[in-house]
Parts: structure tokens; C-alpha cells; sequence
């Protein structure tokens, strides 16, 4: 016969806060990109952006996907704030450039219509995972606003940036 261990009910709550704040139940990594690079891989994407004269909106997600950094340059598009964002995203959803997302995502590709997952995917070029000098990835960047080329392009340069 089992025996049944009744807890009382502050104590039930009293391990479950110490099982959320110890991190037992945390399936993150403890890897993420701090503020400072953040800033830093906005900031270069910024640069790279003016000097090529487009306007865009730039993101950075941290290793759990969440918003860490944002800039949206003057002028720039208003429909490509979500862009960034989604392309920020879904490069660290699945750790792969969203240009290269895209390719595996194209009718008879191997995971066709994956864009509509997730609360909408954004599978063309713009979106580029953060490492850091250890090649861990930490986060994510997005960049909308230009030609996909010139996305790509910018938001490899703030990924550049933060491993230098």
C-alpha cells in the first residue's frame, strides 16, 4: 500500500519558488548576450546602415528570444519594426541566418509553410545569429527596412561587431 505525503499548501508553493529562482527548471541558457553588446551590435549595425545610406530598423533578441536592443533610424518604415523584430526571432529560434531558413522553407523544401509557425516567421535574409567569441550563440539580430541584400548585410555587421 502507498502512502500518501500531504504537504500543506504554503509549503507547496515555498518549493515551487525555490525550484523558478534556482534555475532547476530553467531549459534557457545561461549564455545570453549582455546590454552592453546588445547596444554595441545595434549600434554598428547603425553605423553600417548610414554609411551605405539606407534607413532601417535594427533588433536584438537575447538568448531567449526576448527584445534586447531596438532602434528604428528616422524615416525608416514603419511596417519593418515588426520585420526586424520577427527576423531577430526566428534566426535565434532555430540558430540559421533567416536567408538560409528561407531556402529550406520554399514549396517542396523540406519545412515548407514553417513561416506561419511561431506566431509568423520571417524566412528571408535580414535576420543573422549573435555568437560570442567562443562561437556560443547568445542572441540574435534583425534588420528591415532595405533590400534583403542590404539587410543581410547590416545586420552582419552588428554580429561582426560584438566577436571583435
Amino acid at each position: 500500500m502507498k502512502t500518501k505525503v500531504l504537504l500543506p499548501k504554503h509549503l507547496k508553493y515555498l518549493i515551487l519558488l525555490i525550484i523558478l529562482t534556482s534555475g532547476i527548471g530553467s531549459a534557457q541558457s545561461s549564455t545570453d548576450i549582455s546590454h552592453e553588446n546588445a547596444l554595441k551590435a545595434v549600434l554598428a549595425a547603425k553605423e553600417k546602415a548610414e554609411q551605405m545610406d539606407v534607413l532601417v530598423n535594427i533588433a536584438v533578441v537575447d538568448a531567449g528570444a526576448n527584445l534586447k536592443a531596438f532602434i528604428r533610424m528616422d524615416d525608416s518604415f514603419l511596417g519593418s519594426i515588426d520585420i526586424a523584430i520577427k527576423k531577430a526571432k526566428t534566426s535565434r529560434y532555430f540558430d540559421i541566418e533567416t536567408g538560409d531558413l528561407g531556402k529550406l522553407s520554399q514549396p517542396g523544401g523540406i519545412i515548407y509553410n514553417i513561416e506561419l509557425s511561431n506566431d509568423g516567421l520571417i524566412t528571408f535574409s535580414g535576420g543573422v545569429p549573435l555568437k560570442n567569441k567562443d562561437g556560443k550563440i547568445i542572441g540574435a539580430i534583425g534588420v528591415s527596412g532595405g533590400t534583403i541584400e542590404q539587410d543581410h548585410e547590416i545586420a552582419s555587421s552588428g554580429a561582426t561587431a560584438i566577436v571583435e
